[in-house]
């Protein structure tokens, strides 16, 4: 179950808010008083509620906003026991001065906004020990593996327990929390009003990550990067998994450089069957695996592990499906010509970049790249026996097939590109891995020049659709991730 937060300055507005998430499905709701401005009506706010509702009223030391006097505050509390609240949140201090009553739930808290307490058992026991019903931990995710300790000490609670880690490295804990026993989580009315740092919103915890039907069966896949915020990989597989009925969620994982290790020795307590990975570990990852495949071999990088019967294997599906696209569009039929012989320009000498000069060399194709950092270009030209250019040079060259594997033009600087349209001709090839937006300037541009054009979003979901398959063995619902795709890069927000 998912308890919604609502923080608003006004009664009317928490009443409306709250009226909306019950219309929308919210089973549970936590009406955080310390929003409300001036005096707190308790009788209004719980009159005529259709669904379970958590009282809280949260100092500032404990992430609050609470600015009156500790008396009145724990005198709210108090009331909202006697009116017959469903649950009440009470820090562990203040639990031993308010005593049980009625029906009324508790839930003993704790919030530590700085860290993840090495004595998390010791933490744990206290709050039990304060006449708890429910125990809930939220604590400041540093580290990756505070989640793993976190989600652990859920598991292995005698009692009901909650525990959050917060922050962007503490998403994976608040989507996984029903898996590992956890009676609810947590998230937020709306996405631009989070009560948390990393919290979700209830839209996209029900709509994306189908929260609610999260149990210990459910297998685990995610995505590892750093940053991580603006992967759409969970939107589009997500959808996947729920289309086909599998129980089965993917997660955005943010792990940092330094963690890597650590994380991939986690991944089978934390249930992880498969992972996508991005920048930077599409290297790093290799230590780590005990099987790859010959992509994987020729290209350096992996961007796709699956965990199959104690080994982790490693795939390479950026090659693959950048190689499906430009065969599209080169295949020899009327006027079309193969990549064999062909110039090849490839701008930029990252991870994208990598995997596509791999798959032209091995079409035949005369590659040349131009990266911005001359010594990267030079090292990867090196590393696949082509030339290298200073990025300046990079419109004299008289290339067959242009394809940027930079971010320029990625969403929000949408107005750059990184060829100039008078440079552009037919029947050239023009292939954008950048896919948001999809119509980028340079796709925008080679267009009206009659170039043929392959966009990042074909790249980006036959990419995703492999590595479906890897994951399940299944053919993937490619038109539904490619509609997914596609609705995330426009104007939707969650």
């Amino acid at each position: 179950m998912i308890c919604v937060c609502i923080g608003r300055g006004r009664h009317r507005h928490m009443i409306a808010e709250h009226r909306h998430l019950v219309e929308q499905g919210a089973r549970l709701i936590e009406l955080r008083l310390d929003y409300i401005n001036g005096e707190v009506n308790l009788k209004r706010l719980l009159a005529d509620r259709s669904s379970k509702s958590v009282i809280s009223c949260r100092r500032q030391k404990d992430g609050g906003k609470w600015r009156g006097s500790e008396e009145n505050r724990q005198m709210l509390l108090r009331t909202a026991i006697a009116e017959g609240i469903d649950y009440v949140d009470l820090e562990e201090d203040v639990a031993t001065k308010i005593s049980r009553f009625g029906s009324t739930k508790r839930i003993v808290s704790l919030h530590d906004f700085d860290k993840t307490p090495e004595d998390l058992q010791q933490v744990h026991a206290r709050l039990v020990d304060a006449d708890a019903d429910i125990v809930k931990v939220c604590t400041m995710a540093n580290d990756p593996h505070d989640n793993l300790r976190m989600l652990r000490l859920v598991k292995e609670s005698p009692i009901p327990t909650i525990g959050i880690c917060m922050g962007e490295i503490g998403i994976p804990s608040r989507i996984l929390a029903g898996k590992f026993g956890a009676p609810f989580t947590y998230s937020t009315f709306h996405h631009e009003r989070a009560l948390a740092p990393g919290q979700l919103s209830y839209k996209e915890m029900g709509d994306v990550y189908h929260y609610d039907r999260i149990n210990a069966d459910t297998k685990v896949y995610g995505v590892i990067a750093d940053p991580i915020g603006h992967s759409l990989s969970p939107i589009i597989h997500n959808a996947a998994f729920h289309h086909m009925g599998t129980n089965k969620v993917y997660v955005p994982f943010r792990v940092p450089r330094g963690n890597l290790e650590e994380f991939v020795g986690d991944a089978i307590e934390l249930g992880i069957c498969g992972l996508s990975v991005t920048i930077p570990h599409k290297e790093a990852i290799l230590r780590f695996l005990d099987k790859i495949d010959g992509a994987v071999r020729g290209i350096g990088a992996a961007n796709t592990v699956v965990f199959q019967d104690g080994k982790t294997l490693g795939y390479n599906t950026d090659f693959r499906a950048a190689m499906t696209c430009l065969d599209r569009m080169t295949e020899t039929r009327s006027n079309d010509v193969p990549l064999k012989g062909k110039t090849a320009l490839v701008l930029g000498a990252g991870g994208v970049a990598k995997a596509l000069v791999f798959g032209l060399k091995r079409r035949g194709a005369n590659v040349v790249i131009a990266g911005r950092t001359l010594e990267r270009a030079e090292a990867l030209a090196k590393y696949f026996d082509c030339r290298a250019i200073d990025w300046s040079l990079r419109h004299s060259v008289k290339a067959t097939v242009v394809v940027n594997g930079t971010p320029v033009g990625m969403h929000p600087n949408v107005d750059v590109t990184p060829f100039d349209k008078q440079h552009l001709r037919p029947p050239m090839v023009v292939f954008d891995t950048v896919y948001n937006p999809e119509t980028t300037l340079l796709v925008k541009e080679a267009r009206q020049q009659l170039c043929k054009v392959v966009t990042g979003v074909e790249m980006f979901v036959r990419q995703a659709a492999q590595q479906y398959q890897l994951f399940t063995g299944d053919k993937a619902p490619m038109e539904l991730m490619r509609d997914e795709l596609k609705r995330a890069t426009g104007a939707v927000k969650w």
